[in-house]
């Protein structure tokens, strides 16, 4: 006799696989002028801008951002938005839906370190991994509306009934001082910050007018592409590291250095995350401190 529960999983995976021959077709013919890239060229994902104090909120939707890892499944492959292949344990990976998802490893408020390590580990080790959340925002091969693919999350992640797999609360606020509400709210519980999501937009890889984050103090990454040596008391160790950043400009960043990243500093060619208040007419940023040097992915 077979089971119901057996049933039932036979028919989620026949669910799956239509659904993904319908993924692969998009992905093939590509849609609104665009072929989806995938996950393993390091491009697939979107990445969000710095969102402007005092604009009116009015047509987004707004959740909590995670202090997690990055990580895109491909409906088969979970992997850093590099590309590389996360090590996680089978048991992880073999409950999640065939289709492709994006989201953050999360572990918790205030416990973005002891995640780093856990996930980034070669072998996975289990018992960390139970408290790891795969929180997923989007479904970026489907060609709807952010809020459509929302609720395309919704179902699916429902249908998986994975207790590591959770959809990212979203709701809407009316007005500026709303958000801000809402964003000291999220800081005073622990939180890093917001993420705005345009509801009316399609999914598009790369830096984008649908996506923004907001945070007390906005940060974002820059490329190491020198050192400048200290002076006075940091005479024989690095003042200030040279970074590049997303737009293509160059400025110093000493604030923040500890000692030991003064006398061992990221190499050239390493990703560094810094804060700062805002930017001056050019473009720089103005009280930018060193945050932390990205994980090799």
């Amino acid at each position: 006799m077979t089971s119901s529960r057996a049933v039932n999983s036979g028919e989620r995976t026949m669910r799956r696989r239509d659904w993904g021959l319908g993924v692969g077709l998009w992905a093939a013919s590509g849609w609104g002028g665009r072929a989806w890239a995938t996950p393993s060229s390091g491009t697939a994902v979107q990445l969000a801008s710095v969102w402007p104090p005092g604009r009116s909120p009015e047509g987004f939707w707004v959740s909590e951002k995670l202090d997690g890892v990055r990580a895109v499944w491909d409906g088969q492959v979970l992997r850093f938005r590099s590309g590389r292949v996360i090590a996680a344990p089978a048991w992880f990976v073999a409950a999640l839906p065939a289709e492709p998802l994006d989201g953050e490893l999360w572990g918790g408020r205030g416990q973005f370190d002891r995640l780093s390590g856990t996930v980034r580990q070669a072998q996975p080790q289990e018992v960390l991994w139970r408290s790891v959340r795969y929180m997923v925002f989007d479904h970026p091969a489907v060609p709807s509306p952010f809020a459509a693919r929302h609720a395309l999350l919704q179902g699916m992640v429902a249908q998986a009934a994975c207790p590591w797999l959770e959809v990212v609360a979203q709701s809407t606020v009316s007005s500026a001082r709303q958000l801000q509400n809402r964003l000291d709210e999220v800081v005073g519980l622990g939180g890093e910050g917001l993420v705005l999501h345009r509801a009316d937009a399609l999914w598009h890889p790369g830096r984008t007018d649908a996506l923004f984050k907001f945070k007390p103090e906005p940060d974002e990454e820059g490329l190491v592409v020198g050192h400048q040596p200290g002076q006075g008391r940091l005479a024989g160790v690095t003042g200030a590291l040279l970074l590049q950043m997303p737009s293509g400009q160059r400025f110093a960043l000493g604030a923040g250095l500890s000692d030991s990243l003064r006398r061992d500093p990221p190499p050239v060619g390493a990703w560094v995350t810094y804060r700062f208040r805002d930017r001056t007419p050019s473009g720089l940023p103005r009280f930018a401190s060193f945050l932390r040097v990205r994980e090799a992915e």
